[in-house]
């Protein structure tokens, strides 16, 4: 088995680099991704080892996506800590202000899909169309068209969310 991994190596390797670095866009990681795609496939030594490789690959190209992700979201987190930046405490007024946006923006995120909430979500977040390409596995050139498609659903659900507090606050 081990020369049938050898071989594998061989003739796969550079397409598994290719595939990662178009999931991660790091030509160094994904050159060390490869290399963990095949170092488990020797534990594992699977039947079909092509399909093997290649899932493996996306899978970690999956979770190195995640990690990303969790990584700019503590910085972003960091960034607000109050403990590293003092502040100012806003005025009571503008931190109910504050908090009936936050939780209006909320309501109209959950009227999307959760393809649309997670493609805005990930451009907010600061993401490349690149990076969120590889995170959704929507190809490259889809991800404006679905973004730009997802922010109008967003504007119309909230536009609508709007009227309705408009209409409520009216007959009260």
């Amino acid at each position: 088995m081990t020369d049938d991994l050898e071989q594998l190596y061989k003739s796969t390797y550079t397409a598994v680099v290719r595939f990662l670095y178009r999931k991660v866009w790091d030509a160094e990681r994904a050159e060390d991704l490869a290399q963990e795609v095949f170092v488990r496939a020797l534990s594992h030594q699977p039947e079909k080892p092509r399909a093997w490789v290649f899932a493996v690959a996306a899978n970690l190209a999956r979770d190195e996506a995640r990690a990303a992700m969790r990584r700019k979201r503590h910085l972003t987190l960091l960034k607000g800590d109050p403990i590293a930046q003092p502040t100012i405490a806003p005025a009571a007024d503008d931190t109910v202000e504050h908090d009936e946006q936050m939780a209006s923006v909320e309501d109209a995120l959950d009227t999307l899909t959760p393809r649309d909430r997670e493609i805005l979500l990930l451009w907010d977040a600061g993401l490349s169309y690149p990076e969120i390409a590889a995170h959704t596995g929507l190809a490259v050139g889809a991800v404006g068209t679905t973004l730009a498609r997802a922010r109008r659903r967003l504007v119309q659900a909230h536009d609508r969310q709007q009227t309705r507090t408009g209409t409520d606050a009216a007959h009260s």
